[in-house]
């Protein structure tokens, strides 16, 4: 069958290649569930790996099929599955476990040890194929009434934990109830955090370079939601204008600006930094005031990478909220579909040359 690979360790080595098909029985416990792909998300990880800065094969191949964003249809269950039944559209989440306690319990995006398993970015294939087969724990059902939001199921998986994380990590307050939230960046991450943070209530100013209006400050507005050029207004001069933000999403992909983020937090707030910036850029910061303000006002940092079951349902909780309390709006985050795997060049194209392209996917086959 069609898969799209590339050879990790050699830049824009982005090829169609044929695979053998998946077999359920490769899963020995009877819990193997057969998804026919139908679309499949691609993103800035995609191209980085292309570029070869990160990303490993399986062991035993040369080459890693790409495609960590998946929809699908199941066509096939084994003799234990329970939960999972033919005909359900479904996600896949995308690390895997290790050895770790964490990755024992089922946390295993939170894994201790270095070498992780993530499909279609390390050591496992991703889903840019025909088929694939996984283990039930793996697969989580999307209700057919969100189907036309098919590829955002692990956009938002990750957006989910990011700011679930933060409200864990701040039961250290004892009572913690954040009012103002500034989101760095309007790409998918940037825009899913918009809504999460929306749906809890708060007041979001969503930040990103370019004036508006235009699509992305559309989506933003039609969650009730305040989008900011900083273009026009900078980080500061909002901060000065509306307060500092009790809690901050960055999404930006720059470390400059996740660092620059710092100064604009509340007392008792917390920053989350989702952003992979793989460079050697350096930056200024005021260090010395940084220090002082950070711990005399017990403000938080945190990491927050990937997600796993529990993220991708509440993730999709929180879309199936969004549709109903902001209708049509979440769809448009949907802007560039491809046409089957064949038009892989196309994909790469497209993450790689336009920058006004919000959701590169690929269609793959009908349902």
């Amino acid at each position: 069958m069609k898969a799209i690979a590339v050879r990790p360790g050699t830049p824009n080595s982005v090829h169609q290649r044929d695979i053998p098909e998946p077999k359920l029985d490769s899963i020995k416990d009877g819990k193997g569930v057969l998804v026919k792909v139908l679309k499949v998300g691609v993103d800035a990880t995609d191209r980085e790996i292309n570029d070869a800065l990160y990303g490993n094969a399986p062991p035993g191949d040369d080459y890693l099929v790409l495609g960590h964003e998946s929809f699908g249809l199941v066509i096939e269950v084994g003799a234990n599955v329970r939960n999972i039944r033919v005909g359900d559209y479904v996600t896949a989440t995308v690390r895997r476990p290790g050895g770790s306690i964490y990755d024992k319990i089922g946390t295993y995006d939170m894994t201790s040890e270095e070498t992780y398993y993530e499909r279609g970015i390390n050591l496992l294939h991703g889903y840019l194929t025909e088929y694939f087969v996984d283990h039930e724990d793996y697969i989580v059902r999307v209700p057919k009434g969100l189907k036309n939001l098919h590829v955002l199921m692990e956009p938002m998986s990750c957006a989910a934990k990011a700011i679930q994380q933060a409200y864990e990590a701040q039961r250290r307050m004892k009572v913690w109830s954040p009012k103002r939230a500034f989101v760095m960046g309007a790409g998918q991450i940037g825009l899913l955090s918009t809504l999460v943070l929306r749906l809890k209530g708060l007041e979001v100013f969503t930040l990103a370079r370019a004036k508006g209006p235009h699509l992305k400050s559309s989506i933003v507005e039609g969650m009730e939601a305040t989008y900011i050029a900083t273009s026009e207004t900078s980080l500061e001069e909002l901060t000065k204008k509306v307060g500092k933000a009790d809690i901050i999403v960055d999404a930006t992909g720059s470390s400059k600006i996740a660092f620059g983020a710092m100064e604009c937090l509340a007392h008792n707030g917390a920053l989350v930094w989702t952003s992979i910036t793989g460079g050697k850029n350096t930056t200024e910061v005021h260090s010395d005031k940084i220090n002082i303000e950070w711990v005399l006002g017990n403000k938080l940092l945190l990491g927050s990478v990937n997600a796993n079951r529990e993220h991708f349902e509440s993730g999709i909780r929180d879309l199936a909220l969004g549709e109903v309390m902001f209708p049509g709006v979440l769809e448009k985050i949907l802007t560039n579909p491809v046409e089957g795997l064949d038009q892989y060049q196309e994909m790469m194209r497209l993450l790689v040359e336009d920058t006004s392209a919000l959701k590169v996917y690929v269609n793959v086959a009908d349902a």
